[in-house]
């Protein structure tokens, strides 16, 4: 049997063509949003200088932001300083933008990742299951589950969450992501509360971490679990119907054995796509848990920025949102080479 091996020049072709495109993807995303958030009916330097000052303050401030210039010039001046690390400061803070995005981004990165371990490690093996005992009661059961994910509104579903696990039962924290008794007592390291507190130490911290974290987290994991043992049953479900699984179960293997040791492994470059691909949504799609929850991360900042009309906060946060999806599809596809060796070839 022979295999094909791709050549060091191959290699590096394809890395070279995939980093272009990485590129080009990015740089029309700034430019969309760029020009998007130029022509919005939305006043920056009135928000800056308020409705109350006279017309030559106006001026000064709109001269300064360089609105007085030309779009192509502002993008040339705006892309140069992006080059530079310099988003601009942010209206809400006064701060840089990159330092914002900095500081709130952690706590959206914890929340989305305990997230995406509850809806993968739950909604992978419902949807093994499912597609394993096909219209019976635990496929109907599976889906009734997929669909109340899909349709019940996350906000609902976080303040019924408040209202009956924090202030009926007492089996969480409440809002935020500590106790107002225990914020400040660690030092910020990462900005992932529960990693600060295990590297200081502090196990009261820590735990009370976790209980503020589990329910968001766990009702946010819950809308991911619907799509995503939707899409493992669908997999499965093309994949048991093939004629390789009706020969390793002529040959004697059990069902557990055929599932799992064939089946399975046959979707898990697919199943790898649809987990990064909800992970991303999860980082920059949490505004609304954040808003129930009062969670300080980086999509309470997002819509704060909206509201005030800060586009320079804006356009920061949409880029950071585009290189979270560019970089788990380039996680994706270096990953695929690790479980299809078809794609070496």
């Amino acid at each position: 049997m022979s295999v094909a091996i791709l050549a060091p020049g191959s290699r590096t072709r394809r890395f070279s063509k995939r980093l272009t495109q990485v590129l080009v993807t990015l740089f029309g995303l700034l430019v969309l949003t760029f020009f998007i958030g130029r022509v919005m009916p939305v006043d920056p330097v009135l928000a800056i200088v308020g409705p109350d000052a006279d017309h030559s303050t106006y001026q000064q401030v709109y001269q300064q932001l360089g609105f007085d210039k030309s779009l192509l010039t502002q993008f040339g001046i705006y892309l140069n300083n992006l080059l530079h690390g310099d988003f601009g400061n942010a209206l809400l803070t006064g701060k840089p933008v990159l330092d914002d995005i900095l500081r709130v981004f952690p706590a959206t990165l914890e929340l989305a990742t305990m997230a995406i371990i509850v809806g993968a490690g739950l909604g992978i093996p419902l949807g093994v299951l499912a597609a394993a005992r096909r219209n019976s009661v635990s496929d109907y059961v599976v889906r009734i589950i997929s669909l109340a994910g899909y349709s019940t509104p996350i906000f609902w579903v976080g303040m019924m969450g408040l209202l009956l696990f924090y202030a009926w039962l007492g089996w969480v924290g409440g809002a935020g992501r500590l106790d107002l008794g225990l914020d400040g007592l660690v030092p910020r390291r990462t900005g992932l509360m529960t990693v600060d507190a295990l590297l200081a130490g502090n196990s009261a911290v820590f735990w009370n971490a976790i209980n503020h974290l589990v329910l968001p987290a766990s009702l946010l994991g819950f809308h991911s679990l619907a799509y995503i043992s939707r899409m493992t049953r669908s997999f499965m479900l093309a994949q048991l119907s093939q004629e390789f699984i009706i020969t390793a179960r002529v040959k004697g293997l059990t069902e557990r054995q055929v599932i799992w040791n064939h089946a399975f492994r046959n979707i898990l470059v697919q199943l790898l796509t649809v987990v990064a691909l909800a992970y991303g949504s999860l980082l920059e799609g949490a505004v609304l848990i954040e808003t129930v929850f009062s969670w300080p991360g980086f999509g309470s900042y997002l819509t704060g920025s909206l509201l005030l009309g800060d586009m320079n906060a804006v356009m920061g946060c949409v880029l950071l949102v585009g290189i979270i999806f560019v970089m788990l599809n380039l996680l994706s596809d270096m990953l695929y080479q690790l479980f299809d060796p078809r794609t070496k070839s």
